[in-house]
């Protein structure tokens, strides 16, 4: 159900954007949504659906693409991509550390959109 405040929110973002751009209407959204976040594909363009009725983005396809985890070793500071089934046991490929904070993979951005 945390779903339909982050896609209200999506829907501001975008309608506030159209308006300034004097679009027509819009036709897809480009999303970008890390790995770890818990928000369904599927919800988001339900609620979507719901809420942007009788707006410029009623009936827009949201195109979800999930990013990863990207992890920083703290001790080298070297960025390096983890598959989410080994976030229990993360190191650093270079050095070997298990200090290591994450820089992304939890994150949703609007990445862009399509209009007319």
């Amino acid at each position: 159900m945390h779903e339909l405040p982050v896609t209200e929110s999506i829907l501001n973002v975008v309608l506030k954007h159209a308006r300034a751009n004097g679009v027509k209407k819009v036709v897809a959204i480009h999303l970008e949504i890390g790995e770890l976040s818990d928000l369904e594909n599927e919800w988001i363009q339900r609620y979507f659906d719901y809420l942007s009725k009788n707006t410029l983005a009623e009936g827009a396809k949201l195109k979800i693409k999930r990013t990863p985890v990207v992890m920083e070793c703290r001790s080298c500071e070297t960025r390096f991509k983890v598959n989410i089934k080994d976030m229990f046991e993360i190191k650093c490929p270079k050095c070997g550390s298990s200090d290591c904070t994450m820089v992304s993979g939890k994150e949703y951005y609007i990445k862009s959109m399509e209009a007319v």
